[in-house]
């Protein structure tokens, strides 16, 4: 139950957002005004996290930059979201250290049974607007994932078939039924 001083410390403007440290437990997304509560990483998702990691490490993409979770990502004056893992280079990486927001070319989200649709499918439309160029959806009670490269262009990976995070990084793919195994 959200008590009445609860509700005055919750941020108001975007500015308030950025300066916000939630004392609940819960992290949050800002979308144009709308205050957006989540719970974040769970067991399963850390599992996948991990996967995946691995994964980009195995092919030596540490040279060429990192996997990020839960990073913010600022998509416009009055956005503010979390994709679950997003990669950055080394030269964005360098430019977040001067406090510059960049955006990420490739994130993943992990989506699960609670996720609205409208939701999920907003946020692709932020993200393609904002200028990351694919976008992973993992759906880990289906076992599949659909790969975006647009919003138009949509590959749905299910059992032996590859996703791909290309153009981004060229070769970083996985098996679908590895990484469910």
């Amino acid at each position: 139950m959200v008590t009445e001083n609860q509700i005055q410390n919750y941020p108001s403007t975007f500015a308030e957002f950025l300066l916000w440290e939630p004392e609940d437990g819960y992290k949050y997304e800002w979308n144009d005004g709308e205050l957006i509560c989540f719970t974040g990483m769970n067991k399963k998702k850390v599992y996948i996290y991990d996967y995946i990691n691995r994964s980009f490490i195995a092919k030596q993409y540490l040279e060429l930059g990192s996997l990020v979770s839960e990073y913010d990502v600022q998509l416009s004056g009055i956005q503010m979201r979390r994709p679950d893992i997003a990669y950055l280079t080394k030269e964005q990486i360098t430019e977040t250290k001067k406090g510059v927001d960049v955006i990420p070319e490739f994130v993943i989200e992990i989506l699960s049974e609670t996720d609205n649709i409208n939701r999920v499918e907003e946020k692709v439309t932020e993200y393609f607007k904002a200028g990351v160029k694919v976008i992973w959806h993992i759906f880990p009670e289906l076992k599949m994932i659909y790969v975006y490269t647009s919003r138009r262009d949509v590959k749905i990976c299910i059992e032996n078939d590859i996703c791909s995070a290309s153009p981004v990084l060229t070769d970083f793919e996985t098996v679908v039924s590895e990484l469910f195994a």
